[in-house]
């Protein structure tokens, strides 16, 4: 793998496994040789080095990076966990997108892959004016889509890959979290309903189930 890519991780909701996943994807690509590092878009609920990072690179058995430390990888990180529209506004300070981006290429720069992991689902608020979703199509990265087999999540995956169809938002892959196992008749249905479905609407995409990795 010799291409520069950059490549936005997002989910169905929150809590659906978009950390574990970003890290998966990223074992994933460096088993096929290629130099990855993971990005936090805006992190909330803790502080000092994000913990969605520090998380990372456990599932990845690295230590830190020096971008990790220096805050290349995750700029922003408030302590209230909310969304980041909502965090930034209690502490006061602006979440400026365009630093985020020219951190995302200064990786770039020393990586072939670079996988950005969002906050939330892809409709959340960054600032009062961008969602996540505005920042993606905004910048043109493809998308890795994290869902699972909860109820409800047919409805939130097909929601979110047909505003991604209309934003002209190129679906890279899906990655299906089997993680929790709690009903087995709701969630192998729902696998096999959504490898149908992205098979038929969305043929370029990758349809990836991950290992149960405990969360």
């Amino acid at each position: 793998m010799q291409r520069k890519q950059i490549i936005f991780i997002s989910g169905i909701d929150t809590d659906v496994g978009k950390t574990i996943a970003t890290a998966f994807y990223a074992n994933r690509l460096a088993a096929q040789g290629a130099s990855v590092i993971t990005q936090k878009l805006v992190q909330t609920g803790c502080s000092g080095i994000a913990a969605d990072i520090q998380q990372h690179r456990k599932l990845q058995n690295l230590a830190l990076q020096q971008a990790d430390l220096d805050g290349l990888t995750c700029r922003y990180v408030f302590d209230y966990p909310c969304s980041p529209h909502l965090a930034a506004a209690r502490e006061r300070r602006t979440i400026n997108l365009d630093w985020i981006t020219a951190d995302t290429q200064k990786l770039a720069q020393a990586y072939q892959v670079v996988l950005i992991e969002g906050a939330g689902g892809l409709a959340v608020p960054l600032t009062d004016e961008i969602t996540s979703l505005d920042y993606l199509q905004q910048q043109g990265y493809p998308l890795v889509l994290v869902t699972s087999g909860k109820l409800g999540s047919i409805n939130h995956t097909l929601l979110s890959l047909e505003v991604c169809q209309r934003r002209g938002i190129a679906l890279q892959a899906l990655i299906y979290n089997q993680y929790p196992q709690i009903d087995p008749i709701i969630e192998n249905e729902t696998q096999a309903y959504l490898q149908r479905y992205l098979a038929t609407h969305f043929p370029q995409a990758e349809f990836i189930v991950m290992p149960l990795i405990a969360q």
